[in-house]
């Protein structure tokens, strides 16, 4: 049995980030604590659909600390905007590589997962 949301602390960030997409070890789905250690993601993919109230943090210190944390690819979707953008490549200051599409078009989301994200149907609440 899994109990969510979790939030995960990251060394360093005095807040803790829950994403609202993510890849994590199974050991965390048997946990019964919503506070998790960051480092249990399973450092595949994250994903972020941002929200009035959420916004600044999704663009900003998530991607700071998810990239700091080394997970792979993060997926930032910016709905009010109506913009996908990936970010891959994790470092001490966050990503070094990012691109970013509007809604409609297929951006690429690097390895590991290697395919095409289909935004069609996407769009501002």
């Amino acid at each position: 049995m899994s109990f969510g949301p979790f939030r995960y602390v990251f060394p360093g960030v005095e807040r803790a980030y829950g994403p609202d997409i993510h890849v994590s070890r199974r050991s965390v789905s048997r946990s019964t604590s919503s506070h998790m250690d960051g480092e249990a993601l399973a450092f595949v993919f994250v994903a972020e659909l941002t929200s009035s109230s959420t916004r600044d943090d999704d663009l900003t210190d998530k991607v700071e600390t998810y990239g700091r944390a080394g997970v792979p690819v993060h997926l930032l979707l910016d709905m009010q905007e109506e913009q996908a953008t990936d970010l891959w490549t994790p470092s001490a200051k966050g990503y070094e590589s990012r691109i970013t599409r509007p809604f409609g078009e297929k951006p690429p989301i690097p390895a590991p997962l290697d395919c095409l994200l289909v935004t069609a149907g996407f769009q501002a609440p």
